[in-house]
């Protein structure tokens, strides 16, 4: 909580030109039809928030990204500053699957609004198969997504929580290459009640094909993506 205010204090005269200006700007669907302009803006705010956060993010692995648009990227979970991390160090255009409860808090709904991000209401099964079929047709035309196979934070710092299999029913449908993306470190940023300087890594790994996981089951699936994961986390944790 404290870099959080600290971040507010060091952006104060900032926030409200980024938050009450420029988003509801990028919400003009008519003179802004997609959301690239958007997702550059937010690219941009977050390079600033890191800055002002006094966080050492090391990013490895921007070669592993599929050249091609249309690709499903899934992150362990560790906190608050993920999103943030993402943001900063993706520079194609992504959307994100969040949790409603997430997707509705101040500033972040604003974010969601405008970047067109998906809410998902995890008690409901109908809304559930709704987005796994949205999302999916998205990422065929070319999008990419964002999601996170544990469905909340870990909590537990470099611990990573079981994925789960359902969010894996997306890259079956869609034949979408998965990158498995290693957070390491991201908890201590804005889950830690602290201010000192904090380093943080973000690794993307080499793609997980269509090829490679067609005749798996989703859980197969997600135990494949987290191992890849875990790997990484025990070699550089």
């Amino acid at each position: 909580m404290k870099r959080i205010i600290l971040v507010v204090l060091r952006c104060i005269f900032k926030l409200p030109y980024w938050w009450f200006y420029k988003l509801k700007q990028y919400q003009n669907k008519e003179k802004y039809p997609t959301i690239d302009e958007g997702y550059q803006f937010i690219h941009n705010v977050a390079d600033e928030i890191i800055k002002k956060a006094r966080v050492d993010l090391e990013c490895y692995g921007l070669e592993n990204l599929p050249q091609e648009n249309g690709y499903l990227i899934t992150p362990n979970h560790q906190g608050l500053f993920d999103i943030v991390a993402v943001f900063k160090t993706h520079d194609k255009t992504a959307k994100f699957v969040l949790k409603k409860e997430l997707a509705s808090t101040i500033l972040i709904k604003d974010v969601v609004k405008t970047l067109d991000y998906y809410a998902l209401d995890r008690s409901n099964i109908r809304d559930g198969a709704k987005m796994v079929k949205n999302v999916s047709k998205e990422i065929e035309a070319g999008m990419n997504y964002v999601i996170y196979p544990e469905g909340t934070r870990s909590k537990q710092g470099n611990k990573i929580g079981e994925f789960k299999g359902g969010t894996f029913k997306i890259a079956l449908k869609s034949h979408c290459p998965i990158v498995p993306v290693a957070m390491i470190d991201c908890y201590q940023v804005f889950d830690n009640n602290t201010i000192k300087p904090v380093k943080a890594q973000i690794h993307y790994l080499k793609p997980i094909e269509y090829d490679e996981y067609k005749d798996l089951k989703t859980p197969e699936i997600a135990a494949l993506v987290q191992s890849r994961i875990q790997a990484c986390m025990d070699e550089y944790c």
